[in-house]
């Protein structure tokens, strides 16, 4: 069965896409720590992200640094943060959260839930940023 991250890619849900390339997509976290949090997977369904092969991992580390480049244009923020957690999607993933303390990368602290509307417009921001 695709995995949540599979359906995004193949436009069978809706996501708010940041960026995309033929092999990586980023998109904004639904369920953010913090507002930026954002999601960088792989095209292909791996589990783990040491089991993709040394080139995709570089090139997926490329690829986080344009994304996290434009989510600083956009959120006031000291750095953004990088974890590769995996528990809950089988799907290999890194995020990409927006840090001005420690705690804004706890993942056992209760997670925004913001309007659609609200992300619609930040990852406007955030892609126009990433293509400038």
């Amino acid at each position: 069965m695709a995995s949540i991250f599979t359906k995004i890619i193949n436009r069978e849900i809706p996501a708010h896409i940041l960026a995309e390339s033929e092999r990586f997509i980023a998109f904004l976290d639904v369920n953010p720590l913090v507002m930026g949090h954002a999601l960088v997977v792989p095209k292909a369904e791996v589990d783990d992200v040491f089991d993709l092969a040394d080139v995709e991992l570089q090139e997926a580390l490329t690829f986080a640094r344009t994304v996290a480049q434009g989510i600083r244009k956009v959120i006031s923020c000291r750095k953004v943060g990088v974890s590769v957690v995996g528990l809950e999607v089988p799907h290999a993933h890194i995020h990409l959260i927006p840090l001005n303390r420690v705690d804004d990368m706890n993942f056992g602290k209760p997670k925004l839930k913001p309007e659609q509307s609200e992300l619609a417009s930040l990852a406007a921001a955030i892609r126009t940023a990433i293509e400038h």
